[in-house]
């Protein structure tokens, strides 16, 4: 018999959950090129910065921006378009964190219902979503590029949901 070894799970941290600002785009940037193979450009952020319809939400610690999220929205329906976290603070609760202050956030909008796509190999992000109530409705094939890969098309029902 041989004994595996297991990392422990890395602690929880605490983090505030803010409006992102013009001077957060170098952090997020970085973080945005970390976490995935087609990254949106900077001028994109900022775009979507001066947009009464979108929502762009830092999580911070202790100075640090550590994740970030988008959101914007259309009549009663919103989309979840960019949710990341800095890949050494992962595993700490952080995506969750982010991810329930934009279900929040579409609520406070009006939105009815929340989208969102995700790389049909990410199985980590579709835990999360799903532990959130987000189900698979759709896909979208050949979604993504870097590596060519479908979508799973994802809705949270904000008007059945109570989370």
């Amino acid at each position: 018999m041989t004994l595996e070894r297991f990392a422990a799970p890395s602690p929880r941290i605490p983090v505030t959950v803010r409006a992102m600002w013009p001077a957060d785009i170098p952090d997020v940037m970085r973080i945005e090129r970390q976490s995935f193979g087609m990254p949106w450009q900077e001028s994109t952020f900022r775009a979507l910065m001066r947009r009464p319809s979108a929502s762009l939400l830092t999580a911070e610690s202790n100075g640090t921006v550590v994740g970030f999220s988008v959101l914007w929205f259309t009549a009663d329906e919103g989309e979840l378009g960019d949710i990341a976290v800095d890949p050494e603070y992962r595993g700490r609760g952080i995506g969750r964190t982010l991810l329930d202050r934009s279900i929040e956030e579409a609520r406070s909008r009006g939105a009815r219902s929340l989208y969102l796509e995700v790389r049909e190999s990410n199985d980590a992000a579709h835990a999360l979503y799903e532990k959130a109530g987000f189900e698979t409705v759709g896909r979208r094939a050949d979604y993504y590029s870097g590596p060519r890969e479908d979508a799973r098309v994802m809705r949270l029902d904000l008007q059945d949901s109570a989370r």
